[in-house]
């Protein structure tokens, strides 16, 4: 049988980034009093609705994990390989060990954030212009949002660090791009062909 595997990856990447966007959407709304701005994502799989978000994220990163054998096969590049495979397992990591395992939960959560951030820079060679320098925005929006949030932390500053999203808004900053990006990489690829 042939396959085209840009068209698989894509379809796995987008329906991956999807789901979860949705996913997340439906868990915060089933969420009694949860705000966007206080409450960090990862909180939503331990509160009410942690059956829908857990098994969103999981399925996330399953999706992501599988696409980067699709990935490879179509590009032979071993570093977005890499970062498709460790992004995707973080994200799987925080559907296995959600907040309530506060030191795994750090653990898969930076993985996936940082992978998961480096990965669009990483992919802009794979793609074509403007896409490419959309990537690498996208790549850098996140980590320096994943920096900002970091410093906060690390050195107790105060709120201003947030540029006023509060921690659960930053937080977001990180994760929005890439999952904007993950829908447009994914799409791009569906459109491409081998």
């Amino acid at each position: 049988m042939d396959y085209d595997y840009r068209k698989v990856a894509g379809a796995l990447v987008f329906v991956g980034g999807s789901q979860f966007v949705f996913g997340m959407l439906v868990a915060e709304a089933l969420y009694p009093g949860y705000s966007i701005s206080q409450n960090y994502i990862s909180d939503l799989g331990a509160g009410p609705s942690a059956s829908i978000f857990n098994s969103s994220v999981f399925l996330l990163g399953l999706m992501v994990v599988v696409s980067a054998y699709f990935v490879h096969r179509s590009f032979r590049n071993r570093l977005v390989t890499s970062l498709l495979v460790l992004a995707g397992a973080g994200a799987m990591g925080v559907g296995v060990f959600p907040e309530n395992y506060p030191a795994m939960h750090e653990i898969v959560s930076d993985i996936a954030f940082i992978f998961g951030g480096l990965l669009p820079i990483a992919a802009y060679r794979l793609v074509r212009r403007p896409f490419s320098y959309l990537s690498v925005v996208m790549g850098v929006l996140s980590l320096s949002a994943m920096v900002l949030l970091s410093t906060q932390y690390s050195f107790s500053l105060g709120e201003q660090y947030f540029l006023g999203l509060g921690a659960g808004g930053m937080e977001r900053m990180i994760v929005y791009p890439i999952l904007l990006w993950e829908a447009a990489f994914g799409g791009y690829l569906m459109a491409s062909s081998q």
